[in-house]
C-alpha cells in the first residue's frame, strides 16, 4: 500500500506543476505582466523579476512532467521543493498572504516525494536503474 500511496502523492503533485506551467505557457507574455503588475512598488527589482517570470512556467512544467512520469523524480523534487521556497519568498514581498498556505503544501508534498522515495516503484527511475 505504500507504493501505492507514494504514487498517489507523487502523481498529485506532478499534476498541480504540469498543470500550472500548462496554462501559463501559450499566455507567457501576458501572465508575466500580470505578474509583474503584483510585485510593482516591492523591494524585488524588475531586473531580478522579470526573467523569473518568464522561466517559472518552463520550470513548473517540466517539474511536473518529471513528477508524473517518475524521471529524475529525486533531483525533480528537489528542484521543486526550493523553488517553492522561492515563491514563499516572492509572496511575502509581494504581500500576497493567501498564496502561501498553497506553496507550503506544494513544498511539504516535495518533501515527503524526497523522505519516501524507496517507495517510488511505479517510475521511468526503476527502468532506467536497472537497465
Amino acid at each position: 500500500m505504500e507504493k501505492i500511496a507514494y504514487l498517489i502523492i507523487r502523481v498529485g503533485i506532478g499534476m498541480s506543476m504540469f498543470g500550472h506551467g500548462l496554462v501559463r505557457l501559450p499566455q507567457l507574455n501576458s501572465w508575466k505582466e500580470g505578474m509583474m503588475e503584483d510585485f510593482e512598488g516591492s523591494i524585488l527589482p524588475e531586473f531580478l523579476v522579470t526573467p523569473f517570470f518568464y522561466i517559472l512556467p518552463f520550470l513548473e512544467f517540466l517539474i511536473g512532467i518529471a513528477m508524473l512520469l517518475g524521471l529524475f523524480t529525486r533531483n525533480a523534487a528537489i528542484v521543486g521543493g526550493f523553488l517553492m521556497g522561492v515563491l514563499i519568498f516572492g509572496t511575502c514581498i509581494a504581500e500576497n498572504y493567501s498564496s502561501i498556505p498553497s506553496q507550503m503544501i506544494h513544498m511539504l508534498l516535495f518533501v515527503c516525494v524526497i523522505q519516501f522515495l524507496p517507495a517510488n516503484s511505479f517510475a521511468i527511475d526503476n527502468i532506467i536503474n536497472k537497465g
